[in-house]
């Protein structure tokens, strides 16, 4: 686990402090003085916000960094977060499986463990949550919060109010019942926005105050930063951009929409697709795996989803102005394989004179997503110290 020790007493910090501690988790390692200039801090209050965070363990100092010589000539050492202050656990609940990591302040996985769900009821989802945070806390640092993220609706970061791969209708207080469960304290987001956060604080679109993450896999999940902040709404995470036309010519989708982003980009749907040219039934992997080695059928399929992509992608730098796109999703190797596709198709949909797009594709799993988690859990906790 972390070499750095754990801070030495509990931290209550005020609202300059805690802004303090945030520029440093999230820009981090990061100088004195780019930390006083973008907060509007003399040099003698940041001295005086930092110390205590130092002292407590919270904040380190690092030996090299941006900072080169403080006015008075004595060499100044950035701050960093100490990544072992605290620790958290993040779930990700599917419908046939519960993944949990353990994390420490920077998002980074400790360990991992997954369990099947015997029923898709709350007390199910609850008990193998249970049994995770056991496994993957057994002899280890104590964990300051929990975070959970499923596929559905939450108000107010603890109440799933739908969750249809769950078959969740009513209103289920998660939240309450895991934290009278595991005597923690327990934050539940949407996966989509909890993916977005972690992409955010600690992934491909660190350091970006406005950016977009577009998930691909069984469906199509979008998730907006402005400003530094990930855009919620009570319509965040039901799919708005599943049925976004992209091709006029393109197969139906189970709603009867041609050529939609569901249509063209779901896992299903290309499976669909090239069985029907192959006339055998086709995995996802199969079908990638077919279109990069020149299979006709496979790499038409592919060829064109990338190409639908692309479209998406650039529809949403045209309407959002974002300069970075992070593509993730258990079906994002879609967009590695049509690489070339997508990229002309990004080309076309942008003005020539537009600032060129920042592209990321981030491989994805399960624990990625758990992560998200994770990422909520933490930034509960550092905005409620």
């Amino acid at each position: 686990m972390d070499a750095t020790p754990a801070p030495s007493t509990q931290i209550q910090m005020t609202g300059a402090a805690r802004a303090v501690a945030l520029e440093v988790l999230l820009r981090g390692p990061v100088s004195r003085s780019r930390i006083a200039q973008r907060l509007g801090l003399s040099a003698g209050s940041l001295t005086r916000l930092t110390r205590p965070l130092v002292d407590a363990g919270l904040l380190v100092e690092e030996d090299s960094g941006p900072d080169r010589e403080s006015r008075a000539g004595r060499r100044s050492r950035p701050l960093a977060v100490n990544p072992a202050a605290y620790h958290f656990l993040g779930v990700k609940v599917t419908g046939d499986a519960v993944h949990a990591v353990l994390t420490n302040l920077r998002a980074e996985a400790l360990t991992s463990a997954r369990r099947p769900l015997t029923d898709r009821g709350p007390a199910s989802v609850v008990a193998a949550v249970r049994e995770l945070a056991d496994e993957c806390t057994a002899g280890g640092p104590p964990v300051s919060r929990v975070g959970v993220s499923l596929g559905g609706h939450v108000r107010e970061h603890t109440t799933v109010i739908t969750a249809p791969f769950l078959g969740w209708t009513g209103e289920v207080p998660l939240g309450g019942l895991l934290s009278k469960t595991l005597s923690l304290p327990v934050v539940v987001d949407n996966d989509l926005l909890a993916l977005t956060r972690a992409e955010h604080w600690f992934g491909a679109a660190r350091g970006h105050d406005r950016c977009a993450v577009l998930t691909i896999g069984s469906g199509i999940g979008y998730g907006l930063v402005m400003h530094d902040t990930v855009v919620d709404s009570p319509d965040a995470g039901i799919g708005l951009l599943s049925h976004v036309p992209l091709d006029p010519l393109g197969p139906l989708c189970p709603d009867g929409h041609r050529g939609c982003a569901t249509a063209m980009l779901t896992q299903s749907s290309l499976c669909a697709a090239v069985s029907v040219g192959l006339r055998r039934p086709v995995s996802y992997e199969e079908c990638l795996d077919l279109a990069a080695s020149g299979d006709p059928v496979a790499a038409r399929v592919v060829t064109d989803a990338g190409r639908a992509l692309g479209r998406l992608v650039a529809a949403i730098a045209n309407f959002t102005l974002v300069r970075k796109i992070v593509l993730a999703g258990e079906g994002v190797r879609l967009a590695e394989v049509a690489r070339a596709a997508v990229d002309e198709a990004v080309r076309e949909g942008r003005t020539p004179s537009a600032v060129p797009l920042q592209l990321d594709i981030r491989e994805s799993d399960f624990t990625h997503w758990a992560r998200g988690a994770a990422t909520t859990a933490i930034q509960a906790h550092v905005l409620d110290m």
